[in-house]
């Protein structure tokens, strides 16, 4: 099965070699990694993962865990939690974000919009920062 990230797409985790989809009100196991589920989405909406990342890569001046725009005219941004390239890399959706909160020194619980919380294995410090940089790529695109 294909998933389509979309704007109820709160975040995708890597599960052995597989991926668990949250969504608003539904959770998924889909047989892709996270890569394969931003490659895939970024496609269907008209660029690929690596043509986003340039991009970002050219309008931010960063080199590593780069957020991606999966879909511009909708506002869909995700961000990694680790490099990309990682076996516990996490990608989760900029704007359903409510708050975040450390849960210890190398770990953040991330609550959405709709209550949902998960806990991710990086620091807060590193969440925020993944946040600010999303964030710098929203309001860039957004006066463009």
């Amino acid at each position: 099965m294909n998933y389509e990230i979309n704007e109820g797409t709160l975040a995708i985790l890597p599960k052995e070699e597989k991926s668990k989809v949250l969504e608003d009100s539904k959770e998924y196991v889909i047989n892709n990694t996270p890569y394969e589920i931003m490659d895939y989405s970024c496609k269907y909406f008209g660029s690929s993962y690596e043509g986003r990342k340039e991009g970002t890569k050219a309008i931010l001046d960063i080199n590593y865990k780069v957020p991606i725009i999966v879909e511009n005219s909708k506002n869909i941004i995700f961000f990694p939690t680790n490099s990309p390239s990682a076996e516990d890399c996490c990608w989760i959706s900029l704007k359903n974000i409510k708050k975040i909160e450390a849960a210890d020194y190398n770990s953040t619980n991330i609550i959405f919009n709709n209550d949902i919380s998960i806990l991710i294995p990086v620091s807060r410090r590193t969440i925020e920062n993944q946040i600010l940089r999303a964030s710098r790529l929203d309001l860039i695109m957004r006066d463009r």
